[in-house]
């Protein structure tokens, strides 16, 4: 039997690291991606190996076309050829209205939220692909309800990622059914994660149906 091999960019913390433990519960072997916490990584990658799992950390931006293409390296070379991708990273910026943000955050938010998304799947996709060699798998985008809400005077830009990925998503499902690869996105609502500015789950929480965040393990 095929070993199935994960990887989950941004697997460090919230919802990232709760799917590489949940995962790993099931038998996955994990390559948990982080940019820039090694011990949140390491953190994880260690309740993995004391619940009798297989996991690796691999550093790496997903903002960063390059270290893309070394994460995968990585994975082919400390686990073996992958079956599965979770794309998990992202980022809001600086609430602000529109006027306000900066070029800057504009840029890093479509570069990891949007462009890493796309350089995780066109490499993930050989590996993964029954007619190029690969035992087939799935492919999952983590979305968010902002892509429908808008999130107007907090992250119009955040919430125009997101709506790409959900693009994105029903594209490659149709493109990728014929090579075994089947293609989802998950879009959470407010999670108790450290995504949010201060204050933000507090203000929002009562308003949503639960009265309270969502969690991570929730979405895992």
């Amino acid at each position: 039997m095929t070993e199935k091999i994960l990887l989950v960019t941004g697997g460090s913390r919230g919802i990232g690291a709760a799917v590489a433990q949940h995962a790993a519960a099931q038998g996955y072997a994990i390559a948990v991606n982080y940019k820039s916490d090694e011990k949140a990584a390491a953190f994880v990658v260690s309740s993995i190996a004391k619940g009798g799992g297989k996991a690796v950390a691999i550093q790496g931006d997903m903002g960063v076309e390059g270290d893309v293409t070394r994460v995968f390296d990585t994975v082919d070379q400390k686990l073996g050829r992958l079956t599965h991708l979770v794309y998990n990273s992202g980022i809001t910026g600086k609430n602000s209205r529109v006027e306000d943000v900066s070029t800057q955050t504009l840029r890093d938010v479509m570069d990891i939220n949007v462009m890493g998304a796309f350089w995780c799947a066109r490499a993930a996709i050989p590996r993964i692909s029954k007619s190029k060699g690969g035992a087939g798998g799935a492919i999952v985008l983590i979305s968010s309800v902002a892509a429908e809400l808008g999130s107007p005077g907090e992250y119009v830009w955040y919430a125009a990622s997101k709506g790409a990925i959900d693009s994105m998503t029903k594209g490659l499902a149709r493109e990728l059914v014929g090579d075994g690869i089947r293609v989802n996105a998950v879009a959470p609502g407010l999670i108790a994660t450290e995504i949010h500015e201060p204050g933000r789950l507090e203000r929002v929480g009562p308003l949503v149906p639960m009265k309270r965040p969502g969690t991570a393990d929730e979405i895992a």
